[in-house]
């Protein structure tokens, strides 16, 4: 199965008919045909319903399309990051984000990646209905969230509030975990219960209905930006590295060193 192979039937799949995807792809139509039927000959799976005048993929053909989108995505970014080798001033970074302001809202296994602390951190809070008793505290303590529907993110409720409330952590009732803030702020809305989450990470502004208000104690998540032990950048990415190490500090630089 080759790369070019997986190009031809995606130019199939996303035509629906062997003449124009082969005249997109400068080949004759027999040509494609036949690359076709040897690709369905070698999976063992018929790829396509043919019809007198347009092609429809079977259930088979369509996990392949997913596949083979794949497989070219990641050829072409091989073949971007290779031309940027030697070219500083250009190419493509990509980054994986949490739902905050940095891309990790935990502290990194340092066994498996090399991290930089960011200067700040996140802060813990309450969203709620702007009219709502609560809503007129400056700060909410565990005993004023005792007993009310709870909504939070599994990875808060289980590793960041318990080291804010301890033992009283029993007293808190979990209606719900999103996986996104936003999510639970609908519910918020509609008066289900109340979101536990960082700060700005929803609209509370005058007019949004909503009131952000901190934790009491304070309750803040460390932010880190990590990647793979022995991981090779291209040139951009490590120049990339290079200015967020000088931003933060030459004091957060010693968990970078590799061992």
């Amino acid at each position: 199965m080759e790369l070019r192979t997986m190009k031809y039937f995606l130019a199939v799949a996303r035509e629906e008919n062997m003449t124009r995807a082969a005249q997109q792809l400068h080949v004759t139509q027999p040509t494609l045909s036949k690359q076709m039927k040897a690709l369905e000959e070698e999976l063992g799976k018929k790829l396509f319903l043919r019809h007198s005048f347009s092609i429809q993929l079977t259930e088979e053909g369509v996990l392949l399309r997913k596949r083979a989108e794949d497989l070219v995505r990641m050829a072409d970014k091989i073949t971007a990051e290779f031309h940027t080798l030697d070219d500083v001033s250009g190419g493509d970074i990509y980054l994986g984000l949490a739902e905050s302001y940095a891309v990790l809202v935990q502290e990194p296994d340092p066994a498996k990646y090399h991290f930089l602390p960011f200067p700040e951190a996140d802060v813990w809070g309450v969203v709620m209905p702007a009219d709502c008793p609560l809503a007129e505290k400056e700060g909410i303590e565990a005993a004023d969230l005792a007993g009310l529907p709870l909504f939070c993110s599994e990875q808060g409720w289980n590793h960041d509030l318990p080291r804010w409330c301890g033992s009283r952590m029993e007293e808190l009732y979990l209606e719900g975990s999103f996986r996104l803030s936003y999510n639970g702020s609908l519910f918020v809305r509609e008066g289900l219960g109340y979101l536990l989450t960082f700060r700005h990470l929803i609209d509370t502004t005058p007019g949004s209905g909503l009131v952000f208000r901190p934790l009491k104690p304070k309750l803040e998540a460390g932010l880190y930006l990590i990647w793979k032990k022995y991981q090779v950048f291209t040139p951009i990415a490590e120049r990339f590295l290079a200015m967020l190490r000088a931003e933060f500090g030459e004091q957060q630089d010693a968990p970078l060193q590799t061992p």
